[in-house]
């Protein structure tokens, strides 16, 4: 008895060292400045003006579980560790094509996607990058989430100078430490949620460069040119403090045309109400991958996108939010897949680009091929 009592002091002391070493290891590693930093001060005092920040994070307008009724977090999580899902990446390099962004006209409307929900925008002369990811990963840690093999063509060095950069939320595969880093010599201006200035100062931006803003409020480029934060229905976070930094949509008036990027986020009613309020949206570029009936109030199935690009009476659509890191459980063709099905007879016209494809905004028969049919 003494000695099954001894052996259980000891095994006891063990565990217990274990988990302080494991708690002082995690407290260091999250000083690393790839979590960004918290709002303080003025930042935190301005944050607290708005309306859609309550009790110390902010809030989405109509209070939904991430999790999904009937599903349960430890089961999903569980699920994620011990199962595996077929064909959830490619087994080879995606096609690609490498546009010189360097050399495109002043006069073109273009856009050129990166994979995932990263773009370069250049409309009207003004040229707009958005969650740009260049690391090759959408992960704070080494041995995290990895770039597809032919998706990450792209560097910071490829990029031309940035008018404004865009952030729709703070989350690491859309805001990415190493390449906001290496472009801010190029960027004049950022717009990002409130509180995500945090980030970008710390990294070593300066606070005339950064645009914070709440929903509803406009940016003015030039005449007749605006970049208007909108909401959506998500989430932010680094580290172990959510939703601190305010997640976005965008809606963006040129003189030439209108595009509507609806960032991350479930589906809601606020497509119609954009509709409403922006009624000549000749660009809808939709989030489309990622997704799980499980954390559906999050992150919207292809059916629910193909109805949001309905609701918003878009001329056209470009899906994003897929090809280039594996977030989720279902096959990586499949969003491009069901959204080519749900497109048809639809009123707006499918844009598929691959990676680098010059996007010509102004091209109403500009055809794209179904690159991923030929991809493994």
């Amino acid at each position: 008895m003494k000695r099954f009592l001894k052996i259980l002091k000891w095994t006891v002391i063990v565990l217990l060292s274990l988990i302080i070493l494991l708690i002082i290891t995690t407290y260091f590693y999250m000083k690393q400045p790839q979590f960004g930093a918290l709002p303080e001060g003025e930042r935190l005092e301005l944050m607290k003006k708005s309306k859609n920040f309550r009790d110390g994070t902010f809030h989405n307008l109509v209070e939904k579980p991430t999790i999904t009724k009937g599903y349960s977090m430890w089961t999903e999580g569980w699920n994620s560790l011990t199962k595996t899902y077929p064909d959830t990446e490619p087994t080879t390099a995606l096609p690609s094509v490498k546009t010189d962004l360097k050399s495109i006209p002043p006069d073109e409307n273009v856009l050129v996607w990166f994979g995932h929900s990263s773009f370069f925008l250049q409309l009207d002369g003004v040229k707009i990058l958005v969650d740009p990811i260049f690391s090759g990963k959408a992960s704070p840690t080494p041995w995290g989430v990895k770039a597809y093999k032919g998706s990450d063509i792209y560097s910071a060095d490829d990029m031309p100078e940035i008018d404004y950069m865009l952030l729709s939320h703070d989350h690491y595969d859309h805001l990415d430490y190493e390449t906001v880093k290496a472009l801010q010599p190029k960027v004049k201006f950022v717009i990002c949620g409130l509180g995500a200035g945090a980030h970008y100062e710390k990294w070593g931006y300066t606070q005339k460069q950064i645009l914070e803003k709440d929903w509803g409020e406009t940016v003015a480029v030039k005449p007749d040119f605006n970049i208007i934060a909108e909401n959506t229905h998500h989430g932010g976070g680094r580290g172990f403090s959510p939703d601190k930094a305010l997640w976005l949509s965008f809606y963006i008036q040129s003189p030439k045309m209108n595009i509507y990027y609806s960032g991350d986020g479930g589906y809601s009613d606020r497509f119609k109400t954009v509709a409403a309020k922006y009624p000549a949206i000749d660009w809808a570029i939709m989030e489309c991958g990622q997704y799980n009936k499980a954390w559906q109030s999050v992150h919207e199935l292809p059916e629910e996108m193909a109805l949001a690009t309905t609701e918003l009476k878009a001329k056209n659509l470009l899906p994003v939010h897929h090809s280039k890191f594996t977030l989720a459980r279902h096959p990586w063709k499949e969003p491009l897949e069901k959204m080519t099905k749900l497109s048809a007879g639809k009123p707006y016209r499918l844009a598929t680009p691959m990676i680098g494809e010059k996007v010509l905004l102004d091209n109403g028969s500009q055809v794209f091929k179904q690159w991923w049919k030929d991809a493994k």
